[in-house]
């Protein structure tokens, strides 16, 4: 399976994106079109991002220095691989010593309080600290096409995000590149930027990265793929068995920093943890077990989007347990798993979803 230039930004069109700046060879191309900061301002109101409250305490240099100092014997994530990226060297994810970045634009496939009227503003991260065999985005995280950028870059993405009416910066696959994204908020928020971070992870963390973040990230956006660590092993980390155990111990990390999601009086989110999980064929992903550890661990009150968009992808045709869609049914049972477990804020598009297929 082959991602071609016209299909990706066919895929982005049919999701509504609108203006586009995406890279593809060695330099990205950004939008001549600038949108006022009014919208945002609007929508926004009183609040300020907690990066730059953390950088009126010194916090914010600081964390950036401990950040860059954990790639030179790499332990951003669960593998810690003890690589010296600083020098170019490389670990499981395959990353260097700059951050590669695939696209950036206005996105408006996803959640509600992200999208809102102006689009989440998402940064495509290239590699992966995952091996998920069925990753819809292998192009990305598997062979980790992109271009590589100066935190300098990286930051005029962010403020060119903000230009065109965005109401966050939306990090996608973000774990291994964390130095580079807190030294580019860094020189961004000098520019200008005043937008939240939205820290969109797989979920495989070390939470002692995490809290590095504590008071820089606004929103985080992590996946719970799996509640199964043999299910993990086998689908995501090619024998490492450990994801639920690192996922949930940030996960609740995360929760402690920025609690449930809040948001403006038009619904659009200003801080707090969203949590995803997708539906997999067969039970693989352990739904039932997710939402029930989500409402005893975190909250009732976290907003919880049951994703139902699997797709047979990548190499997931050699796995014959999920070498298929999932069924109208399964989504309802997920649905029903998580209602009955006292989850009360769900996402609104999978509620339409379980609506439409139950009837």
């Amino acid at each position: 399976m082959n991602v071609t230039r016209r299909s990706f930004i066919g895929t982005l069109l049919a999701a509504g994106t609108g203006l586009l700046a995406y890279s593809f060879g060695s330099r990205w191309l950004r939008s001549d079109v600038a949108t006022s900061l009014e919208p945002i301002r609007s929508a926004l109101g009183p609040t300020r991002p907690a990066y730059a409250s953390a950088e009126e305490q010194g916090v914010l240099k600081e964390r950036i220095d401990r950040a860059y100092a954990a790639l030179e014997h790499c332990e951003l994530c669960p593998h810690q691989c003890g690589v010296n990226r600083s020098r170019g060297e490389k670990g499981f994810c395959n990353a260097g010593s700059q951050a590669v970045v695939y696209s950036h634009s206005a996105h408006y496939g996803e959640e509600r309080p992200l999208v809102g009227a102006g689009g989440s503003g998402t940064i495509f991260f290239s590699h992966c600290n995952l091996r998920c065999v069925f990753c819809q985005n292998w192009p990305i995280a598997h062979e980790g096409r992109g271009s590589t950028v100066s935190d300098e870059e990286l930051a005029d993405m962010m403020l060119s995000l903000q230009s065109r009416g965005c109401h966050n910066i939306n990090l996608v696959t973000p774990t291994h590149m964390m130095p580079h994204i807190l030294g580019a908020t860094r020189i961004a928020l000098k520019k200008g930027l005043q937008l939240p971070l939205c820290y969109n992870t797989g979920g495989y963390e070390r939470v002692e990265m995490v809290r590095l973040l504590d008071g820089i990230v606004d929103i985080y956006l992590p996946d719970l793929k799996f509640m199964d660590g043999e299910e993990s092993a086998r689908y995501a980390l090619r024998g490492v068995p450990d994801y639920p155990r690192h996922a949930q111990e940030s996960i609740q990390e995360m929760h402690r920093q920025v609690g449930d999601l809040q948001t403006t009086s038009n619904g659009v989110a200003l801080r707090g943890l969203m949590v995803r999980h997708l539906v997999m064929p067969n039970r693989i992903a352990g739904t039932k077990e997710f939402v029930e550890w989500v409402a005893e661990n975190l909250s009732p009150d976290t907003y919880v989007n049951i994703m139902s968009q699997y797709r047979v992808a990548f190499q997931a045709f050699d796995y014959e347990p999920i070498a298929r869609a999932i069924t109208n049914q399964e989504f309802v049972e997920a649905m029903e798993w998580a209602i009955a477990a006292g989850l009360t804020n769900l996402d609104a598009r999978s509620l339409s979803q379980f609506n439409l297929f139950r009837n």
